[in-house]
């Protein structure tokens, strides 16, 4: 069990919490509720968070999976791998992949049947993501394009769909909270593939790290993290939600992790930035939901 839950990647959880706070927060009170939840329908915000995770479990497990079986995990440094290292058989990896899936697909069927029938569109679409990120005979993650399917699902759909199942339109703030969202779930993923440039340039795995190089990854990665707080006064100040840039405090933690990126850090030393930014990314979500929802 211990060796199942390393390899579901805990730390990158927070990149499926975040949206669903901070969509169904930015959700609160559009309504005109005044009630204690002000509006907020509890059973579908659980199942847009049960959406959300297993959808991130699935594509971990689907990444372990496909570079376990192509044997680009071979030479990596990070977290346990389950198939890479033989602790797991890849069949299992992958049944435990689309488990997880199933999952979602059931979560959010529930939510298609109260609310309309396009979300199966989405969630169909959120599935092929996950699984063709490395999966597949031509793996986008493998040509630089992880970053942009990280920041359209774990960013804008997972967070203005949290917020469409609560109130069943989209509306322009749903769509602007969803941005520093995304951008810090991006991070999560570029200092993850700045860890792994040596393995994946050996193994001809076109990451967007690679592509970019070490240096300038190092610079996408610095303002990933800093950018979110730059929109957050305006996303606050104009949505008329003034408390939802209380947020701005996590500030604090970012500058360490920042620091360790731009001061060099390298191979396992980065595995502990890895954990840094996770803790950001729930720290901002966490306060910036807060803040929505009061606000609401």
């Amino acid at each position: 069990m211990n060796a199942w839950i390393a390899g579901a990647r805990p730390r990158t959880l927070p990149a499926a919490v975040v949206p669903v706070l901070v969509g169904t927060a930015a959700a609160a009170g559009m309504d005109g509720d005044t009630s204690a939840l002000k509006g907020v329908i509890v059973w579908r915000f659980v199942a847009a968070m049960v959406v959300s995770l297993a959808l991130q479990v699935g594509v971990n497990y689907a990444n372990d999976y496909s570079d376990g079986v192509r044997g680009t995990d071979d030479e990596r440094v990070g977290p346990l791998r389950l198939v890479a290292s033989g602790t797991k058989p890849a069949a299992a990896v992958k049944a435990a992949a689309f488990a997880a899936f199933g999952v979602a697909a059931v979560a959010g069927l529930a939510l298609a049947a109260t609310t309309t029938w396009w979300l199966v569109v989405v969630g169909l679409a959120a599935i092929a993501a996950a699984w063709f990120y490395t999966g597949g005979p031509r793996p986008y993650g493998y040509a630089g394009f992880g970053e942009l399917f990280v920041f359209a699902f774990f960013g804008v759909v997972a967070t203005t769909g949290s917020a469409f199942v609560q109130i069943e339109r989209v509306t322009p703030l749903t769509l602007a909270v969803s941005v520093p969202v995304g951008m810090l779930a991006v991070a999560l993923l570029v200092v993850n593939n700045l860890r792994d440039i040596p393995g994946d340039t050996a193994a001809g795995k076109r990451t967007l790290a690679v592509r970019l190089g070490d240096r300038r990854t190092r610079v996408l990665y610095t303002a990933l993290m800093f950018l979110p707080f730059v929109i957050t006064p305006f996303v606050a100040g104009l949505s008329g939600r003034p408390l939802a840039a209380a947020s701005l405090f996590v500030l604090v933690f970012v500058n360490k992790p920042v620091l360790d990126v731009l001061q060099g850090a390298k191979g396992p030393a980065l595995i502990p930035v890895l954990g840094a930014t996770g803790r950001v990314q729930l720290l901002y979500g966490v306060a910036f939901a807060a803040g929505l929802f009061v606000g609401g």
